[in-house]
């Protein structure tokens, strides 16, 4: 079944990255890899996507559906389908995402930007990673069990920056990007879901042992720390420093001012 956060995660991430892929290249696709067992996901899919398209013109959309065999899924994707704008065309190739390689190139996705959405529940499949990585740029987002790791995974398919985060729920999502401030979005839709962490206690605590292990660094780079390798989002890392700094466990340079990208941070000698 489909996972709800990642569900609803990728959703929000639709709205923002559709118009922003759209706007900068011209045409983009949008890959949907699950059990196919929740046609209402596909269904929302394609209707949030076309959405988004509907909004810069002169733009193209695909929307490519792997999922395995349903008789429900193709007839409810049809319907989808019928109330799309000419620009944003739905493809449905029944099988697991290892096709992935196949079907981007049979739908013309070489050479432009690629979100995917990629649900799993054991080992994740490194043929559909690398192919996800290979959009220009290209963006994953891997809802999966519990026990399933994803960090390297998605590093040794070629994302520069990744996240994973364990949800209420006990399972993870694994997201994997080129840009700041796209792992910024994600982390502000889990957020937003209910999934983010509220603590900031824990937070504080991995900035200074990060501080301990690597020695001094600047907020940008405590910043990129706290989105890539904890569950916490960039201003939550900046609110964690302030208060590290309050209690004296931390040092700032300059020690005056706004606590900007380019001040050094230092933990105080114990």
């Amino acid at each position: 079944m489909a996972d709800e956060v990642g569900r609803q995660v990728v959703i929000r991430h639709l709205r923002v990255w559709v118009p922003g892929a759209l706007r900068r290249a011209r045409r983009a696709t949008v890959v949907l890899g699950y059990d196919g067992r929740d046609p209402a996901l596909a269904e929302e899919v394609v209707r949030v996507a076309g959405e988004c398209a509907a909004d810069v013109r002169g733009a193209r959309l695909t929307v490519l559906v792997l999922a395995g065999g349903t008789e429900e899924l193709p007839a409810r994707l049809g319907a989808a389908e019928a109330g799309l704008p000419a620009e944003v065309t739905v493809h449905l190739m029944p099988g697991p995402t290892a096709l992935l390689p196949v079907a981007l190139r049979a739908s013309g996705a070489s050479g432009a930007p690629v979100l995917s959405y990629l649900e799993v529940e054991d080992a994740v499949d490194p043929v559909a990673l690398s192919a996800a990585a290979s959009g220009r740029p290209g963006e994953v987002l891997v809802p999966a069990g519990p026990d399933t790791p994803l960090r390297s995974a998605l590093v040794d398919s070629g994302f520069p920056l990744v996240a994973e985060v364990e949800v209420p729920s006990g399972r993870r999502i694994g997201f994997g990007t080129a840009s700041d401030r796209s792992i910024e979005s994600f982390k502000e839709s889990l957020w937003e879901v209910g999934a983010g962490q509220a603590d900031p206690v824990p937070l504080g605590r991995a900035l200074l042992a990060e501080l301990s292990r690597t020695g001094p660094r600047t907020v940008t780079e405590l910043r990129r720390y706290a989105v890539t390798d904890t569950a916490y989002r960039a201003v939550d890392a900046v609110r964690a420093l302030d208060a590290l700094l309050d209690a004296g466990e931390v040092r700032r340079d300059p020690e005056q001012g706004r606590l900007g990208g380019d001040v050094v941070i230092t933990a105080a000698a114990r």
